[in-house]
């Protein structure tokens, strides 16, 4: 597909959407590009480390479970935060 039209095709579907809708879609898409531009591979110490940090935030009970996510969610559809 050509990029203008697609750009245009976009551009219909975007202009369609809540703007919590556009938020949502807008982070997706920067977290993306951020991931694509960066093309630097860590260490495995630096892995290691991110898995470590992340399991201290599980025992210390900041996480959420798979049913306060649902909760969460229904209301993302609504426009709540």
């Amino acid at each position: 597909m050509d990029v203008q039209l697609l750009d245009q095709e976009f551009m219909q579907y975007w202009m369609r959407l809540s703007l919590v809708e556009k938020q949502s879609l807008f982070h997706v898409a920067k977290h993306y590009v951020e991931l694509k531009d960066d093309t630097a591979p860590i260490s495995i110490d630096q892995y290691n480390a991110e898995i470590d940090e992340a399991m201290k935030r599980m025992d210390d009970g900041e996480f959420y479970t798979h049913e306060q996510v649902v909760e969460m969610s229904k209301g993302w559809l609504n426009g709540n935060r």
